[in-house]
């Protein structure tokens, strides 16, 4: 049994521990990122942007998270990763979700089309193209 869930914010008002996690070593971290990135489902609670600001510095590091997310059926927290994460990585990074937003943009799903997703991935696309 690993002790990553220890670090992790217990509710989302837990700023305490996410302040803890910005004190700690990068390489601390990065077995935290897939449960952090799970704070990103819900960005109305008080330390999802906290999270996302934290997850942002491992720029190269979520971009297999985000794919990730990006496969799931949950449209609001695809949405939340195209509006909050990847509007937020550097252009050279974006470009390694290129065909990942290019199937948003010609292939959306019902809830993704619902969620606006297609169009949002399109103004991504117009910052990598």
């Amino acid at each position: 049994m690993n002790h990553y869930a220890d670090f992790l914010p217990k509710n989302k008002r837990d700023f305490d521990s996410v302040y803890n996690l910005k004190k700690m070593d990068r390489t601390e971290l990065l077995p935290l990122l897939p449960g952090l990135m799970e704070w990103i489902q819900d960005m109305n609670g008080p330390i999802a942007n906290e999270v996302a600001e934290l997850l942002l510095t491992f720029p190269n590091d979520i971009v297999p998270l985000i794919k990730e997310v990006l496969a799931t059926h949950d449209d609001v927290w695809k949405y939340w990763c195209l509006e909050i994460l990847i509007k937020g990585l550097p252009e050279v990074v974006r470009l390694d979700l290129k065909s990942e937003l290019i199937r948003l943009v010609e292939r959306p799903t019902a809830g993704e089309k619902l969620e606006e997703l297609d169009e949002t991935a399109m103004e991504i696309l117009r910052t990598i193209e």
